[in-house]
């Protein structure tokens, strides 16, 4: 694994990485589904921004990247399908792992996280939407750099 890797993702993925049992997978990731919550309303309230919606996420996903004081980030998601289960999950997962770190730390986020976190047990399509997750708040901390202010 890469070193620049947040040190709380890593300990994630290798916590999914030694799963090998399907059942526990599925309830490992239930229970990040659990853990999800909604963008608080000082961030955003519907009808969401477009210019926050993830495409190609079948749950119709959106997220913001919220600047602290300190140079860090708050990662906050909103998925509108009540059966986005997996979509859900990713988010409560990406927001326990990266919140609180700097764009450059979010940005280190490895490309293949989703197949390492779900392995094969979704669809193309699902997968897709998960991948476009990822790439948002990637693209969210790529925006805190170049402007080095907050994230819009």
């Amino acid at each position: 694994m890469h070193e620049d890797v947040p040190e709380r993702l890593t300990a994630l993925l290798k916590k999914f990485e030694n799963a090998d049992d399907l059942e526990m997978r599925t309830m490992s990731l239930l229970e990040y589904a659990d853990k999800y919550r909604v963008v608080p309303p000082d961030v955003a309230v519907r009808p969401f921004q477009p210019g926050h919606r993830v495409h190609f996420c079948e749950s119709e996903a959106y997220v913001w990247a919220v600047p602290r004081g300190n140079g860090t980030l708050d990662l906050h998601f909103a998925v509108e399908n009540p059966s986005g289960v997996s979509a859900k999950a990713l988010a409560a997962i990406l927001s326990e792992t990266l919140s609180g770190l700097t764009p450059d730390q979010i940005l280190a986020v490895p490309d293949d996280l989703v197949q390492r976190v779900f392995r094969q047990n979704i669809s193309m399509g699902k997968g897709m939407g998960l991948l476009s997750i990822v790439e948002m708040v990637k693209k969210l901390a790529r925006q805190h750099v170049k402007s080095a202010g907050p994230v819009p």
